[in-house]
């Protein structure tokens, strides 16, 4: 097959799967072990023709959750944004690593201008600088990290040479104590501070801790403030705790790997109000930004820092154009190009377009808590704060109700712990819905969880 025709067989695979997504068509489930005798995935010595070669793409995508229907409410992403997709297509085809001037052109330049733009919505002022990671969870190790190298100047070079402590609120992210792990400090070393009812860290609990672990001799180098929480899309209360920050010489990580994006708002970039006093910020368009995954990045409030961390001697990489070389300042050498989908959504929608998104999203998820509310069987948890909605259904258990939509091939759509018990989550970041959609999600699970009730089988 030439080149042309296999470019366009590859072109009409990923236009028909699109139009599939955007059906309504219920999914089908297939367990590990069906999915496994149903495709052929092994690798052989000869290889394979074109016609075996496109029948196993066609069976492996056939078989993929398809995350762009308007029946996946599963994760903190959803939808397919084309702006953006027709960016993300092309960048594969660029192949552009983006460690140097060299290797990805006007793509750095692309990659400065994304970061700006995010500086600028965060409120940084100065020589502010950021770089792109792979995931939210880097970008939060990234900004743990600089906390570190901050709060111990030693540590790495010679590694940490004293019990070191960093806070956030009982509900953050598990990447938190993951990146303790990692840098060295321990995952005990993370310590959770009590949340409010709802789910916002306590500053006050939080400067009771700190006095405690001061008083045992502890060396605490962080504190990590959340702007919209996994579960509950709770915000932290970000004056305050820089408040605290500022009394004990701390540095200030925002994980808004979720919420940030309601910066890009009018109505409700308010709920970051005090972003711009934080040391680091992590931010992912890849969820309420309508990003195609991954997409992430670590804002940082002084030039230099990143560098500083991060930078090594590499005289076969770094040849010339030195000022234009993100590699310097990265986690990683070779990197993708994140920032091109991104400038590509950004700059076909505008900050008006980008308004109008994000805040059609809190809408979608007013709009979900008032059919909780106005609904005799389901009860909302806790009133909303942003995008997630957390409800229980009254004599359903939510576990078995999303395994059981979920096998039926009804609804893609997750439970979280709620003070202990676990309720349906439904997320509202995708920009392609509507209210129709919401409440086609509520009849289907309610269809559900009335089959449930009365002890139907699966």
């Amino acid at each position: 097959m030439d080149r042309e025709t296999f470019l366009k067989q590859t072109a009409k695979l990923a236009g028909d799967y699109l139009q599939r997504e955007e059906t309504l068509h219920p999914f089908q489930y297939r367990t590990p072990q069906q999915l496994q005798q149903h495709l052929d995935l092994e690798i052989s010595e000869q290889g394979l023709s074109d016609e075996e070669f496109f029948s196993r793409l066609q069976a492996i995508m056939e078989t993929t959750p398809e995350v762009g229907s308007r029946r996946f409410f599963n994760q903190l992403f959803g939808g397919k944004c084309f702006p953006a997709l027709s960016a993300e297509m092309l960048s594969a085809v660029l192949n552009s690593s983006m460690y140097t001037f060299k290797a990805a052109g006007p793509h750095i330049l692309i990659e400065r201008i994304v970061i700006e733009r995010m500086i600028e919505k965060v409120g940084y002022s100065g020589a502010a600088d950021g770089t792109f990671t792979p995931g939210g969870s880097l970008a939060n190790l990234v900004g743990m990290l600089l906390a570190r190298n901050q709060a111990d100047p030693a540590s790495r070079e010679r590694g940490v040479g004293r019990r070191m402590t960093a806070y956030a609120s009982d509900i953050s992210h598990y990447s938190l104590v993951k990146a303790c792990g990692f840098m060295g400090v321990g995952r005990e070393s993370l310590r959770k501070v009590d949340s409010d009812d709802l789910g916002r860290l306590d500053p006050e609990a939080l400067r009771q801790a700190l006095k405690r672990d001061l008083k045992r001799g502890f060396l605490p180098f962080c504190v990590v403030a959340t702007a919209g929480t996994t579960v509950l899309g709770s915000y932290d209360p970000l004056p305050e705790i820089a408040d605290v920050c500022r009394e004990y010489g701390l540095w200030m990580h925002v994980d808004a790997a979720l919420g940030g994006s309601a910066l890009l708002s009018s109505s409700y970039r308010h709920l970051l109000e005090g972003s711009q006093l934080s040391h680091s910020f992590a931010w992912n368009l890849h969820k309420m930004g309508g990003v195609p995954l991954s997409c992430s990045v670590l804002l940082v409030n002084r030039g230099g820092l990143l560098e500083r961390c991060f930078n090594e001697n590499a005289d076969y990489l770094f040849q010339s154009e030195h000022d234009f070389n993100p590699g310097t300042k990265s986690l990683q050498c070779g990197r993708r190009n994140d920032a091109f989908k991104a400038w590509a959504l950004w700059s076909y929608y505008g900050d008006s377009g980008m308004d109008q998104r994000i805040t059609h999203l809190f809408q979608l998820a007013g709009y979900a808590r008032r059919k909780v509310l106005d609904h005799p069987r389901l009860e909302l948890v806790k009133d909303i704060e942003s995008v997630n909605v957390c409800f229980r259904v009254k004599e359903v258990d939510a576990v078995e109700l999303c395994d059981r939509l979920d096998r039926q091939g009804v609804l893609k759509v997750g439970y979280g712990d709620v003070e202990g018990e676990n309720v349906v989550r439904l997320p509202c970041v995708n920009s392609d819905l509507d209210e129709k959609d919401i409440d086609r999600f509520f009849d289907w699970l309610l269809e559900v969880a009335e089959s449930l009730s009365v002890g139907a089988p699966v």
